[in-house]
């Protein structure tokens, strides 16, 4: 893979599965960019650029990209790992107030399109051997109705439609893009996920030479495994 590629941006970083996607690869050659509210760009190091972001700000999303094409290259690994939700009653989930409605679906549909927009963008500058990939930090919300979470539930489907149409368009142009959704061996919703899991499959997503499908659900210690309760492509 050429050297000039192999940077890659986290957008929401915590220190779950974000933390443990730089690390991975931070060790395996990668310049690492973060960008995440709670970041101080001061407090930036030789191996991490850190960037002040809030995604209920699409323009952040922008930002980001250009800070780190700036300092570090253009990203061919782009993972959008924030999320937003707004607790509904189980038995009225239209009780949220519209405010917190629309940051939610801000932050995780609008965003991520600017997100998906913006790598679209870097990796058509990118030679053919970068990985050029994106990968969305999903859940089994895009398939299940758990009310009380009603608004994540709405922009991780919307977010989940536009992996699926992406990697579709793209696919011939060597561009990859996955909904990452970990689950428990039956297939309910793995709730405490495992960000060494996340970090090892997008690593292998990333470094494959073609697009595989974008429903990536997974099971811990076991890797990709597909359900009935989803679609491929």
């Amino acid at each position: 893979m050429s050297g000039t590629s192999r940077v890659i941006l986290i957008l929401g970083a915590g220190p779950g599965i974000g933390q443990a996607v730089a690390r991975t690869f931070a060790s395996r050659g990668y310049k690492v960019a973060i960008a995440a509210r709670s970041l101080k760009e001061a407090d930036s190091t030789d191996d991490q650029l850190n960037i002040t972001s809030d995604f209920n700000n699409p323009g952040d999303v922008v930002n980001a990209f250009t800070r780190v094409k700036s300092v570090l290259g253009i990203p061919s690994v782009v993972v959008y790992n924030a999320g937003a939700w707004t607790p509904s009653p189980a038995d009225d989930p239209f009780a949220i107030p519209l405010d917190g409605f629309t940051r939610d679906m801000t932050v995780n549909a609008t965003s991520a399109f600017v997100a998906a927009q913006q790598a679209v963008l870097g990796f058509a500058e990118l030679p053919a051997d970068a990985a050029r990939s994106f990968f969305f930090t999903g859940n089994i919300l895009n398939v299940t109705a758990l009310p009380r979470f009603m608004s994540a539930g709405a922009g991780k489907s919307a977010s989940a439609h536009m992996m699926m149409a992406a990697a579709a368009a793209y696919k011939d142009r060597g561009f990859k893009f996955y909904y990452a959704d970990e689950r428990k061996a039956d297939g309910t919703p793995a709730f405490k996920v495992d960000g060494d899991e996340h970090a090892k499959l997008f690593w292998e997503l990333a470094e494959a030479k073609t697009q595989g499908p974008w429903l990536q659900t997974f099971v811990k210690g076991v890797g990709f495994k597909s359900f009935d309760n989803q679609y491929q492509l």
